[in-house]
């Protein structure tokens, strides 16, 4: 059968292992395929009799619902292998016996009868060890040979990347040009991930828009994201800067997404290879600098800094009163739900492009 470039691969760090091109091919192929949603076209030809599993550590709304209908509207199955209900897979050397069995034999067994693992994991299944979760995934990748597919680690969320990137050549036709601030938002929790203000300045970066990323002190980022986000923006002519002033990082943005995180403090750090603690976390010193940052919130006001076709992003569920007021994102700049339905149109290329359909 013929197949495709994409055809097998896992999609765990898509935003260093996929190149600016096959990232434009995605965004175009989930494009198609909403435009034959749209038309209420057949599409169940592309996947028909294909499996996709998914484990989700976490709660989820979005991603659970649009993995599940947008495999079921290209013909495959869907499958949810809750862990906990199933014996949850772990890695080498954290086994409880009775209660989990080892990633290799999971993903071995999975490799047989299925097409692709979906996993979703950060945080307190990960014991907020920082890239332990994305560790998870990879050691699956290693013992299947089935695509891998990252519905959002500790560190990466591709795949709310990818319909963000969609959501803008949507709103604007492309991307040279255009000034996308990835700003932190205040929230009331200390402990969230980084996974989306990195996945995004990554893709946004790799899509040669001018990214600022605008935090608090406190907040920084993974330094090797920002390593590579400096990197895009020379090779892609645009450009990438990091301030720590909320208002600043407003002013003549084409896209806004303010988004909390959490403190770098509020992450164990760890060696990936042991999964021996290098570092604590810090909650008391977490807990300070967002006591700090509680101006932080999207406000009208804030976004008559933006440009005058300005829009106003967030991947969703938004602490309403903290991170924003309901009146932006109520309001006519705001695109949260076209982002969300986004997420559908995204993960069926993804699955179409690795799972081995045909358009």
């Amino acid at each position: 059968m013929k197949t495709n470039a994409f055809y097998g691969r896992d999609w765990i760090d898509a935003e260093l292992d996929y190149s600016r091109e096959e990232w434009l091919t995605l965004i175009d192929v989930a494009l198609e395929l909403k435009r034959r949603y749209a038309l209420n076209e057949d599409m169940t030809h592309l996947l028909r009799g294909k499996t996709l599993f998914s484990m989700f550590f976490n709660q989820s709304l979005r991603t659970r619902s649009t993995f599940a209908v947008g495999i079921q509207q290209l013909g495959g199955n869907y499958l949810e292998l809750e862990p906990g209900k199933t014996y949850t897979p772990a890695r080498k050397g954290f086994d409880i016996p009775y209660k989990t069995e080892r990633i290799k034999d999971v993903a071995e067994m999975l490799d047989r009868v299925g097409e692709a693992i979906a996993i979703r994991m950060y945080g307190p299944p990960a014991g907020w060890n920082y890239g332990f979760a994305n560790a998870t995934m990879k050691e699956f990748a290693e013992y299947a040979g089935i695509p891998i597919l990252n519905m959002e680690c500790d560190k990466y969320h591709p795949c709310q990347a990818l319909a963000d990137m969609l959501t803008v050549k949507e709103k604007f036709g492309g991307f040279k040009g255009l000034n996308l601030t990835m700003s932190f938002a205040y929230s009331g929790s200390i402990e969230k991930p980084r996974a989306v203000p990195q996945s995004v300045i990554l893709a946004a970066t790799l899509m040669g828009m001018n990214v600022t990323l605008s935090h608090p002190e406190g907040y920084d980022l993974d330094p090797e994201v920002i390593k590579q986000c400096e990197k895009n923006a020379n090779d892609q002519k645009g450009s990438f800067r990091v301030i720590n002033d909320f208002d600043e990082g407003f002013k003549g943005a084409h896209v806004v997404y303010p988004k909390a995180w959490g403190a770098h403090t509020c992450f164990n750090y760890f060696d990936p290879e042991t999964g021996k603690k290098i570092k604590d976390q810090d909650h008391e010193e977490a807990t300070r600098v967002n006591e700090l940052a509680k101006g932080w919130m999207t406000t009208e006001q804030q976004m008559s800094l933006v440009d005058q076709h300005g829009i106003y992003m967030h991947c969703l569920p938004a602490d309403r009163g903290q991170e924003v007021t309901d009146e932006v994102i109520d309001g006519p700049r705001s695109v949260v739900i076209d982002e969300a339905e986004n997420r559908l149109h995204a993960q069926k290329a993804i699955m179409a492009l690795t799972m081995g359909g045909r358009l």
